[in-house]
């Protein structure tokens, strides 16, 4: 079975939040912090983790861990990594290393190797496909090996997608703006698209999606790109969708349900939104936020993350 398999599943059970555990020491609330020695936030970061984790293991599909809030902490920030995704394992969750390798041949090779067994291991990892096929291809073996999958970065929800992403490969009449919309071309995502759908074809789940899936961000900002949306869903029915851009990065439920299909065929992800809950909640309950602790902020991460679930469910339905 292919992880993508369990990843359905997951969404068919307990809905499509992916926790994204994007942790930096300033979002965890400072009596938590003044627990660990000022030159150990890894320490404050793992706890926190682990919080919001347990907090969140039945109401959450999967969770993403960005693999740069952990790096710029050094040798214990990896350690945090590490022990953050082995606290996942443990629980028997669904991860996703957020760490958009986009090498080739026996560097691409040892990269998989890093992040599919080890240490490292997670059940999915992202990918920059830019330097081509040949840099999918080796994590692609380890699909058949144990089941792994990845997200390759497809159209994403940041506004410099417009530098290379949405770029037309032929000339066609009028011209597109951010605000406008599309015109009738064909686009560089759109390559990418098609190449990720021929490979979803020779690894086809039992769900009908492809053991490897798509980056697909959630922010439309036009009718026009609601439409777009909607058709990137419908020319892609193989593909399972990383969702970004939902939250803090401005998307809401309904343009995230643009890019699922008959309620399942993708995961949404949130991290500050649902990270740093404790903060609007301590400002509306009147707590102080220097009382407050990870219990409190692992509570507002709950309520966060089930108020984001039955958001999109409604949107869905």
């Amino acid at each position: 079975m292919y992880n993508i398999d369990k990843l359905f599943q997951a969404v068919a059970e307990r809905g499509h939040v992916c926790v994204g555990l994007d942790t930096a020491a300033e979002y965890i609330p400072q009596k938590e912090l003044a627990r660990h020695s000022p030159h150990s936030p890894a320490e404050a970061v793992l706890a926190y983790n682990k919080a919001i984790i347990d907090a969140t293991l039945d109401i959450a599909a999967c969770y993403k861990v960005q693999i740069a809030y952990y790096e710029e902490l050094g040798i214990a920030g990896l350690e945090s990594y590490a022990a953050t995704l082995k606290h996942l394992r443990d629980k028997g969750a669904l991860v996703i290393a957020d760490i958009k390798r986009g090498d080739i041949a026996d560097t691409a090779s040892r990269y998989a190797r890093a992040h599919f067994e080890g240490d490292f291991e997670a059940d999915f990892v992202t990918l920059n496909p830019y330097m081509g096929m040949d840099s999918i291809q080796p994590w692609l073996q380890w699909a058949d090996k144990k089941g792994k999958g990845a997200f390759v970065l497809m159209r994403t929800s940041n506004k410099g997608r417009w530098d290379f992403e949405e770029l037309e490969l032929k000339e066609t009449p009028g011209q597109h703006t951010e605000r406008t919309g599309h015109t009738a071309g064909r686009r560089l995502y759109d390559v990418v698209g098609d190449k990720l759908s021929q490979l979803a074809a020779s690894h086809l789940g039992k769900h009908g999606y492809g053991a490897f899936g798509a980056v697909v961000g959630a922010d439309p900002q036009s009718q026009a790109e609601r439409e777009e949306a909607a058709a990137i869903r419908a020319r892609r029915p193989n593909l399972f969708f990383l969702i970004p851009g939902y939250g803090a990065q401005g998307g809401a439920a309904a343009d995230a349900a643009l890019l699922l299909r008959e309620g399942n065929g993708g995961v949404v992800n949130a991290s500050r939104s649902i990270l740093k809950a404790w903060q609007s909640k301590a400002a509306a309950d009147g707590v102080n936020p220097a009382a407050t602790d990870n219990a409190f902020a692992a509570n507002a991460a709950r309520q966060a993350a089930v108020e984001m679930r039955d958001a999109i469910r409604k949107a869905v339905q």
